[in-house]
C-alpha cells in the first residue's frame, strides 16, 4: 500500500539557469562548479605533496638506530590523515568537472589517482619497514602493520568504483530533458539512491522524510552520487508524452 503523500520542503541547489539547457549532447560544468573542482584539486596537490615530503622524511628515519617508534607511527598517520583528505576532495572535483571517456588513458589516471597516490606514498614505506635490519621483530610487526592498514584505507579511499563522465553525464541529462519537456530537474532525498522526476513520487513523497531537493542532474550526482532515474518516474513520464501524442490536434 503506498504511503500518504504529504506536503514536503523543496530544497533547490545549484545553478537553476541550467535546469533548462535544450542541449545536453555535451557537458560541460557551470563556471561555478568548475572553479570549485579547481579550487579541490588544487588542495588535493598540495596535501599529496606534504604527504610525499612525510614519505621521504619517514624512509630516512628508518636508517636510525635504534628506531623511533612514536615518530615513525605520527608519521604515517600524518600521512594517512593527508592522503585521506586529498583523495576525498579530488573525487569530489570528479564529480563537479568529470573526464571524459574519449581518452581512456586520462579518464583511468583522473578518476584514479588517489589510489596511485596513496600507493606512491605507502607501498615503499612497507616494503622498506619489513626488510630493515635495523627493526627487531616486534618494531616490524608494530609499525609495518600501521603502514599496511594506512596503504589499504588510503587505497580504499583513491578508488573510485563508479567514476562519473562527461558523456555519462550528458547521457542522463538527455534522458531526463527527453522525458521532462526540455527541462533539466530531477528531486531525491537525503537517503535516497534514485532521481525523481515527479516531487509527487509514491517513493520520496512519504513520511520518512520531510525534505526534497531539487536540481540538476549533475547536482544529484555531485551531492549523493546518484546515477539512476526512478523506474516509476520514468513510466509515468512514458505514459504521459503518449497519452500527449495520441491527443488529437486542437482545431
Amino acid at each position: 500500500m503506498e504511503e500518504n503523500k504529504t506536503p514536503k520542503k523543496i530544497i533547490k541547489v545549484g545553478d537553476s539557469a541550467a535546469a533548462s539547457n535544450s542541449e545536453p549532447r555535451t557537458f560541460e560544468p557551470t563556471a561555478e562548479n568548475a572553479g570549485k573542482a579547481k579550487q579541490f584539486r588544487v588542495i588535493s596537490i598540495l596535501l599529496w605533496a606534504i604527504a610525499i615530503g612525510l614519505e621521504i622524511f619517514g624512509i630516512l628515519k628508518l636508517r636510525d638506530v635504534p628506531i623511533n617508534m612514536p615518530l615513525l607511527i605520527g608519521i604515517l598517520v600524518g600521512m594517512l590523515i593527508l592522503v585521506v583528505i586529498a583523495n576525498l576532495l579530488w573525487k569530489k572535483a570528479n564529480r563537479l568537472d568529470p573526464a571524459s571517456e574519449k581518452n581512456k588513458f586520462k579518464f583511468f589516471v583522473q578518476n584514479q589517482l588517489g589510489l596511485i597516490i596513496s600507493v606512491i606514498a605507502f607501498l615503499p614505506m612497507v616494503v622498506l619497514i619489513f626488510t630493515n635490519k635495523n627493526m627487531t621483530g616486534k618494531q616490524k610487526g608494530i609499525i609495518g602493520s600501521i603502514a599496511t592498514a594506512a596503504l589499504v584505507i588510503a587505497g580504499l579511499t583513491g578508488t573510485d568504483f563508479n567514476p562519473p563522465s562527461k558523456e555519462q553525464y550528458a547521457e542522463q541529462t538527455a534522458q531526463v530533458e527527453g522525458l521532462n519537456n526540455g527541462v533539466n530537474s530531477v528531486y531525491w532525498t537525503p537517503s535516497g539512491k534514485s532521481y525523481h522526476l515527479f516531487q509527487d513520487c509514491g517513493y520520496i513523497n512519504g513520511k520518512r522524510t520531510n525534505e526534497i531537493f531539487q536540481g540538476t542532474v549533475a547536482d544529484a550526482r555531485e551531492l549523493k552520487k546518484i546515477t539512476d532515474l526512478c523506474d516509476r518516474c520514468q513510466n509515468r513520464a512514458k505514459k504521459a508524452k503518449a497519452v500527449e501524442t495520441e491527443m488529437p490536434a486542437a482545431e
